[in-house]
């Protein structure tokens, strides 16, 4: 199915913003890229000047990929309103135009920013896709064979010795406890869309090996609260060297996770 969207979408730039660990390139001549979510896989190909060829059907695209890609928001008119005097975030924002916030699924979420601390984005794919094929559930497409990212159900009877060649070092307890927490509903991950973000915030610190920056990268990604922005190293680099060690992220309210993401993207490139 074709379709235009008049907003910014760069498929490309989102797949390399580190806000997900499951985005496959299929092609890197054509602009071609796999998303996938829960048990919905989206073949998606930009073929320029806004136009898009999608896999699935009107319905899964209203339903489950628009508001997966934020497309409800405007970026563009984000991006304009970034004031004059914040230089680095215009730069930042015309640099990363084309990154949308993906809102992903919570449990995912919660393991897979587990998994990232301290490891580099080749590193945590690696290991989000051994559990995703050792616990999930294996799906055929045209192009391939896939695994979705299993459910805390499925992952129910995972332990030091079926997750022991996943590559997770000392986070492996922390995914055992994150998993028993969600099954046992000690944490219940659907009622946290009902919190505040104080108290959604506040929750997520309660699971053993989560911090302050997996809790505000899962408040981001999963639960679609763009006033969050994750502060990790290259962050704190930011700060200190362009803000006088001033947090500019709280004066951009609803859309500081936005500004976070253009800010992430853009410092990594600038400082290799």
């Amino acid at each position: 199915m074709l379709i235009h969207i008049n907003d910014d979408l760069d498929l490309k730039k989102i797949a390399d913003s580190g806000q997900a660990f499951r985005i496959k390139e299929m092609d890197d001549t054509q602009r071609f890229f796999r998303f996938i979510t829960n048990d919905s896989i989206l073949y998606i190909k930009d073929l320029s000047d806004g136009n898009f060829d999608i896999s699935c059907s009107e319905e899964e695209w209203e339903h489950i990929w628009f508001p997966y890609f934020d497309l409800g928001r405007n970026y563009s008119q984000i991006r304009a309103d970034i004031p004059s005097e914040d230089t680095f975030h215009q730069k930042a924002s015309a640099f990363g135009k084309g990154i949308r916030i993906l809102k992903q699924d919570p449990f995912e979420m919660l393991i897979t920013f587990i998994i990232s601390q301290r490891k580099n984005i080749p590193a945590i794919r690696a290991s989000v896709e051994k559990i995703a094929a050792r616990f999930g559930t294996k799906l055929v497409t045209s192009y391939e064979e896939v695994y979705t990212f299993p459910s805390a159900i499925q992952m129910a009877g995972c332990n030091s010795e079926n997750l022991s060649d996943c590559s997770l070092g000392y986070r492996l307890p922390y995914i055992i406890d994150a998993v028993m927490n969600v099954n046992s509903n000690s944490l219940s991950l659907e009622e946290l869309f009902d919190y505040d973000t104080d108290t959604l915030f506040q929750s997520l610190l309660s699971v053993k090996g989560v911090g302050k920056k997996v809790a505000n990268c899962i408040c981001l990604f999963a639960y679609a609260r763009l006033e969050c922005a994750p502060v990790d190293v290259w962050i704190e680099k930011i700060i200190n060297r362009y803000f006088d060690g001033i947090n500019p992220y709280p004066q951009y309210g609803e859309v500081a996770g936005i500004m976070q993401q253009y800010a992430f993207y853009y410092i990594r490139d600038i400082s290799i």
